[in-house]
């Protein structure tokens, strides 16, 4: 195949039995399940072991998982001096990305991917696959207080996964309905299929990297604006348009002067994103729950939705699952500028199961390229240039 296809559009780079979408009918799959089933019925925790695996744990396999999670918290003592070394304005994408590379220096083991058999040692696959996901939350609620001149707030081993962050971010006990959201926005963002993240988890596992830099690879690239973070450029965006009157005037303008309505459109859905509809419905629930009183930018980007619906739907743009994540996180005393680390996080999950998937079959990338060159030439003396 000569044709050059901009950005591998439509190519099919690896074979994977992960997840899977149906753009048309707005239908996302973990290992077969619907993301809605999973978002109502399952944890982060459950989810990190079915992506792993490809079956949904029996309980005592979830129970030794989450202990080993909870076990696996806390930072070394060198790690947390580095993060200190760094500038207190450092982005939290960029500091997240040099601990878990320095997470390599403190846990060895990746010589064993040496040669074909590289999926053999199991225990190396699985301790680093707990190691990572486990320190991910550590890291960046650790870095809100460091970056302000505080020591990080302690782990609490009794809590799971996302009450266990909160309690981390803030220093107090987490709210169970935050909480609860919070781990549904880690399983709505744990996997989605060969985006640009993960593609550099495949190319880089492929070489076998450590999983360390394997992972930080993919954080680099999930910090581009083209990928990541868009959620905090909705909350911007909301705060802009500032009332439910304003809303359709917003879209108007932006489409006559070809502007970008942020948190609207994605490439593999042609209908509302699954996740946004999931996420949509949790901010109604928290508004029930707390009689009305949220962030009145909810009331603003139900109503730029709807306007935007008017005058896009039949362009198959909807709204993605950055449009509503980013209002949850703020509720949940999540800066604007770490929203991107949240999506990290819980990416991880789906990075780490394509890493090992890779490794069942590796061969190394190496694409080729069309060659738009000059044609063979001589060398010219530079006194005769």
């Amino acid at each position: 195949m000569n044709e050059y296809l901009p950005g591998l559009a439509g190519v099919p780079a690896t074979k994977s039995n992960i997840s899977d979408i149906d753009g048309e009918k707005g239908i996302l799959y973990y290992r077969g399940y619907p993301i809605e089933e999973l978002a109502k019925h399952s944890t982060f925790e459950e989810t990190i072991l079915l992506l792993m695996h490809g079956e949904l744990p029996k309980q005592q396999r979830l129970n030794d998982f989450s202990e080993d999670l909870r076990t696996n918290h806390a930072l070394k003592y060198n790690l947390v001096d580095l993060m200190k070394a760094l500038p207190s304005s450092a982005d939290p994408m960029l500091m997240l990305q040099t601990a878990v590379s320095s997470l390599g220096m403190f846990y060895h083991g990746s010589e064993c991917l040496v040669d074909g058999d590289v999926c053999s040692d199991l225990d190396y696959v699985n301790s680093a696959t707990i190691k990572i996901i486990a320190r991910m939350g550590t890291m960046v609620t650790s870095w809100k207080h460091i970056a302000k001149g505080y020591e990080p707030a302690p782990s609490r081993y009794d809590l799971n996964y996302a009450e266990s962050f909160l309690y981390m971010l803030t220093g107090k006990e987490p709210d169970p309905v935050l909480a609860r959201i919070l781990d549904v926005c880690f399983i709505l963002h744990a996997e989605h299929t060969i985006n640009a993240s993960t593609f550099s988890v495949l190319v880089n596992g492929s070489t076998l990297a450590s999983p360390y830099s394997v992972i930080s690879s993919a954080i680099g690239c999930l910090s581009g604006p083209l990928h990541g973070g868009a959620n905090a450029k909705v909350l911007n965006m909301l705060e802009h348009v500032g009332s439910p009157k304003n809303a359709a005037k917003f879209v108007e303008q932006q489409l006559k002067h070809k502007g970008k309505i942020w948190g609207m459109g994605h490439r593999e859905y042609q209908v509302k994103d699954p996740r946004a509809t999931i996420l949509q419905g949790l901010i109604q629930e928290l508004r029930e729950k707390r009689g009305g009183d949220v962030n009145p930018l909810f009331e603003v980007a139900e109503a730029l939705e709807k306007a935007c619906e008017d005058r896009l739907a039949e362009k198959g743009v909807y709204a993605n699952v950055d449009y509503y994540s980013g209002l949850l996180y703020r509720e949940m005393g999540i800066p604007d500028n770490e929203f991107t680390t949240i999506f990290a996080i819980a990416r991880s999950a789906g990075w780490l199961a394509h890493w090992r998937e890779q490794l069942k079959y590796n061969k190394i990338f190496r694409p080729t390229q069309i060659y738009t060159g000059k044609q063979k030439r001589h060398y010219v003396n530079i006194d005769d240039r």
